[in-house]
């Protein structure tokens, strides 16, 4: 599929200490394949199945008129690594901008907070009470670190609305959560990375693991595995969970891809956040091939290094963000779906720079199947 400015469209064709720290900090598995597949010494050739049959091509709508939100005083507190992320918190940024610019909401009526990597849940409610204190509302919160602070703040102030990103744990009337399903979109690119691999054997990066980043793992190595069953997947995770560091590690993200890399894998999908321009390096070092997250990271990685990119999951936190403030803006907030999934564009895949033109046809095919229902895509590995 094809991207727009505000949607996608669907159905068109790193010293060795530093080195054994990151081996042993990171956690790693393997998944499949047997022996053959893909060592460091040689190719071996993936069983390929035919996709399934194409579902016809469907084309979403945006889900509510645009509303005026120049009354609207919006707060953003990011993530980890904030804006300039090029990835999760850069999404959320779009979101905003495309509000100002079609919604009418006043630049000097935003804030944009970020979080510091392994910060107190003190420092996160503080972030969000200053934003209620200097009038801003909504507030978002992008990442689901937040949910307790959010919890607390909310709670502290009814008459303020909150969404949050990633999470649906805090059950207030005055609370938003904006999910996804991370899963089916990185069904996709673990399709195109079956469909692209020399040596059947790929590669997946994970920042942290959270339940969260496994839902990537897990459709990513469905769908690797739904084209070519006997492809092996090299899992590997930065920190344990609890230690969100991993989301803001491009050093260690480069010794991890290139451990990867030297042990057969071309093609590399990372869940990183900002830890994804390390994994970028070692691919581009290598000149193998990576998949991007969140946003069209071809876009927004620099060349020569972006030339590596041949896809990203598309995660339309953009979407998601704008949405969200157009239902605040219009009172619709009930017309939000309870998860950005392919069939209402919350995720997708990217094709710029052209490198999965030649396979759009059967990635869209995979695609209708699970709109249609008749491929469920897991949420755990």
């Amino acid at each position: 599929m094809r991207i727009t400015q505000g949607r996608i469209r669907k159905g068109i064709a790193l010293a060795a200490i530093v080195l054994a720290t990151a081996a042993t900090a990171s956690c790693a598995r393997d998944t499949g394949g047997g022996t053959g597949a893909g060592g460091a010494g040689g190719a071996a050739e993936c069983t390929r199945n035919a996709p399934p049959a194409a579902a016809g091509a469907t084309t979403s709508t945006q889900l509510a008129p645009n509303a005026d939100a120049s009354g609207l005083k919006v707060g953003m507190a990011y993530d980890i690594g904030g804006r300039g992320d090029q990835s999760f918190n850069d999404s959320a940024a779009a979101g905003l901008e495309r509000a100002i610019a079609e919604l009418g909401l006043a630049q000097a009526n935003t804030r944009e907070l970020a979080a510091a990597p392994n910060e107190s849940e003190d420092a996160a409610a503080t972030r969000l009470r200053q934003l209620v204190a200097d009038g801003f509302n909504p507030i978002i919160a992008v990442g689901f670190k937040y949910a307790s602070a959010v919890q607390t703040v909310a709670t502290e102030s009814p008459d303020v609305k909150f969404a949050i990103v990633d999470d649906s744990t805090v059950e207030l009337p005055n609370v938003t959560p904006l999910v996804f399903a991370e899963e089916q979109g990185s069904f996709l690119v673990g399709a195109a990375a079956a469909l692209k691999t020399q040596t059947c054997k790929i590669g997946f990066v994970g920042g942290v693991e959270t339940p969260l980043i496994e839902k990537f793992e897990a459709g990513y190595v469905a769908g690797a595995k739904a084209v070519a069953p006997n492809v092996q997947i090299d899992v590997k995770y930065l920190t344990p969970a609890g230690d969100f560091t991993g989301f803001n590690d491009p050093a260690k993200a480069t010794v991890v891809a290139k451990g990867q890399l030297d042990a057969g894998a071309d093609v590399i999908y990372h869940a990183s956040g900002a830890s994804g321009q390390g994994v970028f390096e070692a691919v581009n070092t290598a000149q193998k091939m990576a998949i991007g997250v969140d946003s069209d990271q071809y876009k927004t990685v620099p060349p020569p290094v972006n030339q590596v990119i041949i896809t990203s999951m598309l995660k339309r936190v953009d979407t998601a963000v704008f949405d969200y403030i157009n239902s605040v803006a219009g009172n619709t907030t009930g017309s939000l779906p309870k998860a950005f999934d392919l069939k209402v564009d919350g995720v997708g895949y990217s094709t710029s720079g052209g490198r999965v033109d030649d396979i759009v046809p059967q990635l869209d095919a995979y695609e209708g199947a699970i709109v249609a229902g008749s491929i469920t895509v897991p949420t755990t590995p």
